[in-house]
């Protein structure tokens, strides 16, 4: 019989790519969702803000109470390289550490037993993935690490300096997956617009787009985590003229405030950004992503309602409201904090903000008719089927529900057309046509 693997995955989709280079390298085992009677049980923590710390630990320890006797219990990730003398001291029921520079050799690790932290950067060139959660879908990571010094991050002091990968292995990469069937890309990294500027390459992304379009079956691409003071005017055109990769822009802005770009150390006024948003929004059937941190130090009213104002009128297609989280490691941890009633008002001035454009703008797509992608049996109801929209993004950007009694022999993966005849909610309801 063999070994039973039970695998949690927390944190972005960056972390998702490395969980599934680990389970590249254990094919051996058999992947379980019993707990209780796995052999390995690895956690790929995140590390980034307060309540992913929080969550990685109260996985850690759930995940031990439930366990067998003389399984391994194996922490990875985030959590784990940035606190790795901590944890070791405080989390004894761990049986193997390791950070973010070993995914790839976690079968030697567990044959060893030993724990590991390379210090080496990581970037997947060759490794053997598999792919989870979908039949047609995968990120790409294009790199690892970044430049940038925001005042509210501390990713570079636990992923370190920006480290490209080249784009033979990313076109590898790509080209394996379309022989698999995977059709459809998003591309990621911490800051995937300064790809390859650790090369003296300005615009790698440029480049990246050239040679992807050159693959035969790629039929859709979209970029994640644009920033926007290495977003050139030039890279929005590209994206513009692509047939391959959809005019999709996930830029997070932070805030729109000269005053707090400035303390944000963001590198870019607001007239730069909004001429970059504006330039996104102009193209056919753009979409414009942002994230937005709220109650960071050093915010005034002033600069909060101009935020709001900004929110607004722009109109984001889609937005992700974020809580300032007090990070040791970052210049922000030295500023006197908002206190915790202001940060929930400013939260729930702008989340109302958000939910009302959000709606508008369903409200708009009724009667239109759109390209789109089932994936299978809703958890709402078991005569609707889950879809979204082939230009989205997946998970973040929303659902389409489709009754299946009127679709027959419908293909899982399989772009539809489909028309969109009202909104439940936050969703939006369609018929195939």
């Amino acid at each position: 019989m063999s070994k039973q693997l039970h695998i949690i995955s927390l944190g972005c989709n960056k972390n998702l790519v490395d969980t599934e280079v680990m389970l590249g390298r254990l094919k051996e085992y058999e992947l379980s969702d019993d707990v209780a009677n796995s052999d390995v049980l690895i956690i790929n923590t995140c590390g980034f803000i307060d309540a992913a710390k929080q969550e990685s630990i109260n996985t850690i320890l759930d995940i031990h109470e439930q366990r067998k006797e003389n399984s391994t219990l194996v922490v990875a990730g985030c959590l784990s390289e940035r606190y790795r003398e901590e944890l070791a001291l405080e989390l004894p029921e761990v049986d193997l550490f390791t950070g973010v520079g070993d995914y790839e050799r976690i079968d030697a690790l567990l044959e060893s037993k030993e724990s590991t932290f390379s210090d080496e950067v990581y970037l997947i060139d060759g490794a053997d993935r598999v792919v989870t959660g979908s039949t047609y879908h995968a990120y790409i990571k294009i790199s690892e690490g970044c430049n940038q010094q925001c005042s509210f991050c501390a990713i570079p002091s636990f992923k370190g300096k920006l480290n490209s990968r080249s784009l033979d292995s990313i076109a590898k990469e790509v080209e394996s997956l379309t022989k698999q069937g995977y059709y459809d890309f998003s591309f990621i990294s911490q800051d995937s617009s300064s790809f390859l500027r650790d090369e003296g390459v300005s615009d790698g992304l440029i480049h990246l787009i050239k040679r992807i379009e050159l693959i035969d079956g790629v039929k859709s691409a979209r970029i994640l985590y644009l920033y926007p003071s290495t977003t050139t005017m030039k890279l929005i055109q590209t994206i513009g003229d692509s047939k391959i990769f959809h005019n999709y822009f996930d830029m997070p802005i932070q805030h729109i405030s000269d005053h707090m770009l400035k303390i944000m150390k963001r590198g870019f006024g607001k007239e730069k950004t909004n001429a970059q948003l504006q330039a996104m929004k102009a193209l056919p059937n753009s979409f414009v992503r942002t994230g937005i941190i709220v109650g960071h130090p050093g915010e005034t009213d002033e600069s909060f309602q101009e935020l709001c104002d900004y929110l607004k009128t722009f109109k984001f297609d889609r937005v992700s409201l974020f809580d300032y989280s007090h990070e040791e490691g970052t210049s922000a941890f030295d500023m006197p904090e908002i206190d915790d009633e202001t940060k929930a008002k400013q939260l729930e001035t702008l989340q109302a903000i958000v939910d009302e454009i959000h709606q508008e703008k369903l409200q708009a797509m009724i009667g239109k008719t759109i390209d789109v992608v089932v994936n299978g049996e809703s958890d709402e109801h078991e005569y609707l089927l889950s879809a979204k929209a082939v230009l989205w993004a997946p998970e973040i950007d929303g659902e389409i529900y489709i009754n299946d009694n009127e679709v027959e022999n419908f293909e899982l993966g399989k772009v539809y057309q489909a028309t969109i005849t009202d909104v439940a909610g936050s969703v939006l309801m369609a018929t195939l046509k």
